[in-house]
Formats: structure tokens, sequence, C-alpha cells
């Protein structure tokens, strides 16, 4: 029986705290596979320590991909490659979608093994809405592009998931409540390991939780949609909509009374369209 795997790219997601949630069939890939390419091959090999495997690996990550990547393309010709992160899926909050983009181009057949995602997994526990929702990644370091950046995610109207470290998360936390407002939140850290913990409340209550006390971890923020424009006195919209429309079309209207309620533009269109 031959044991070997069709040549081409296959992404593998591995566990993001605990070992077992790696699934069969990536373990399978990972044991047979030609070529790993890591972000860190030691923490790779402590995964493959657990599945009593030893392949060669390759470090490709921010510092080398555009260097490492062209070799990569070249050898998926002919074996079977794995594509993996330190934890989670590849390609989410990393450049892998480069390797990707040029293994298509180039004809390779690239296979998902799906498995564990911080982002949701984080959303999972958080008892927030999750029908929409939009990931930001890790926020600038910086007071002022991190205060664009919030800004920019505040007009998404569906929760919000970002990363984040310990020694960062009171700022960030602040940051967010100055740019979001009060809207509720969780933080879910250590994700699937033995110290889990998910804190949900107000990100001012948060806030000030993890002003003085930084927690150690993984950790992952979830910040529930705006408020529905309901909150702000439907004669105050329905008002505002009329005096809008008088000078605007619906769609224009509707942003102008959303930025000047501070309301989400999709639910003060739908009630523009039933006042025109």
């Amino acid at each position: 029986m031959d044991d070997a795997l069709q040549p081409g790219l296959y992404i593998v997601a591995t566990p993001i705290g605990n070992l077992s949630d790696l699934s069969p069939r990536a373990a399978d890939i990972l044991a047979r596979a030609d070529l790993i390419a890591v972000e860190d091959s030691r923490v790779t090999a402590k995964l493959l320590q657990h599945i009593g495997a030893r392949r060669p690996m390759l470090a490709y990550h921010d510092h080398n991909a555009d260097r490492v990547r062209p070799g990569l393309i070249a050898r998926m010709a002919r074996e079977a490659v794995a594509l993996v992160s330190d934890a989670g899926t590849p390609l989410i909050s990393d450049p892998g979608y480069k390797l990707v983009r040029d293994a298509r181009a180039a004809g390779i057949a690239v296979t998902t093994i799906p498995g564990p995602s911080a982002v949701i997994a984080a959303l999972t526990l958080a008892g927030l809405p999750t029908d929409r929702f939009a990931f930001f990644g890790f926020l600038p370091a910086k007071a002022g592009a991190k205060a664009a950046a919030i800004a920019e995610a505040a007009s998404f109207e569906g929760s919000l998931v970002f990363y984040e470290s310990g020694p960062r998360l009171g700022a960030t936390l602040a940051a967010l409540r100055d740019g979001l407002g009060e809207r509720e939140a969780a933080v879910a850290r250590e994700i699937s390991k033995r110290f889990e913990e998910t804190a949900t409340g107000t990100l001012a209550e948060l806030a000030a939780r993890y002003a003085e006390a930084p927690p150690k971890g993984e950790i992952v923020i979830v910040v529930g949609p705006p408020a529905a424009a309901a909150a702000a006195g439907e004669a105050e919209v329905d008002a505002a909509l009329r005096d809008a429309l008088s000078r605007l079309s619906p769609s224009r209207a509707a942003a102008e009374v959303a930025a000047q309620l501070g309301l989400p533009k999709r639910a003060v269109y739908e009630r523009a369209q039933q006042l025109k």
C-alpha cells in the first residue's frame, strides 16, 4: 500500500492549547508530509512528538517568507508540504495567504485540514451575538493608530474580535471603552488549557478589572455589537430622519442620522426606507 500523500500544499490547523484537540486527519497529514513549513520548529517538534512522528521541518515566518516561498512552491510540485502555525489555523492573523496565492498561481493543489481557531473558540465562550462578526487581529501599539483602528471597527454593526497580549490588555480595553462606548464584552484567555478563563462585563468593567492586574497567556477580546436604534428613542430617530430625508437620499440620510445619534447605520437605513 502506498502511504505517500499527493504533492501539493496542506494547510493544517493545530491545537491552540490542549494537544488532544489535534484532529486524526491533521495528525495523519503531519505524519506523512514530506516537509512541514513551521513558525517555530521547537513548537512543532513537541506536537510531532505527541503523535509519535518525526518529519523534516523548514522555518517559514514573517522574517524569511519572501526568501523561502519560491523554494517551497517548487517543492510542492513534487512533494507534499504541510503548513502549520504555532497554534490554531494558519493564515489567520499571519501572512500565509501569500503562500496559498502563489501555490494556486503555479497550479499547485491546495488542501485545508480545518481545526482549532482562537477566534471561533472565543466567540463560543463570550455569550455575545455571533450572527455577524469581524476579526481585527492585534490593534496597533501606538495610541493614535490604535484609536484610528478602533474608530474604523466601530462602524461594523456586529461583534468585534481582537487578539491581545497580557501586558497590553488593560490599555487596550480602556481604548476600546473610549472608542466604542458602553458595550458588552468578554476576555477569553488560555483557551483549552488548564487555566482557561472567560471574564464578561462591559468594556468599562473589564478595563477596570485588568488595569492593574495584567493576566498571563494568549488572549482574545470579543466586543458585542452597538445598541439597537430603538435605544435612542423612536421619536427622536424619526424626527432626525424626516429632516435629513428632506435634503438627502435615504442612504445619505441614514448615514447622517446614524453618525449624529451614534446608532447602527443599517437599522437607521431600514427605518429611513419605511419613512420614505
